[in-house]
């Protein structure tokens, strides 16, 4: 089975411009490019305050429970429904939570992590 990895970068604004240009000048020239999947964010401080320690305790309770619903979830880690509900829309924003919604019954929603790792890059 292979590895799936999601990959966060630290870059300056100017510096995620400079690879979007670089991607369209690939592009217009009709050259391939190469498919990226991870989250970019502007400066360290503002990661750890979206990947703080419980919201990474949640994905790793997630990859390795499979949780059936965020209720389940929010009993796994010990925590309250609202604020875990919270933290997983919140992951699931930024891509690294996929929620499914299912209606047996009562209608709950599913989160899932289909990664193994994150692999975090910061250029110096």
């Amino acid at each position: 089975m292979k590895v799936k990895n999601i990959k966060i970068a630290i870059k300056s604004n100017e510096e995620l411009l400079k690879d979007v240009q670089e991607v369209f000048g690939k592009l217009e020239r009709g050259e391939k490019v190469k498919k990226h999947e991870g989250v970019c964010f502007e400066n360290l401080e503002t990661m750890r305050k979206v990947l703080t320690e419980e919201r990474l305790k949640i994905l790793k309770t997630v990859k390795e429970e499979k949780p059936l619903s965020i209720y389940a979830l929010a009993k796994l880690v010990h925590r309250n429904l609202k604020n875990v509900s919270d933290d997983v829309h919140c992951l699931a924003d930024i891509g690294f939570v996929e929620l499914k919604k299912t209606k047996e019954g009562r209608e709950k929603t599913t989160p899932t992590v289909n990664y193994n790792k994150i692999l975090i890059e910061i250029a110096v």
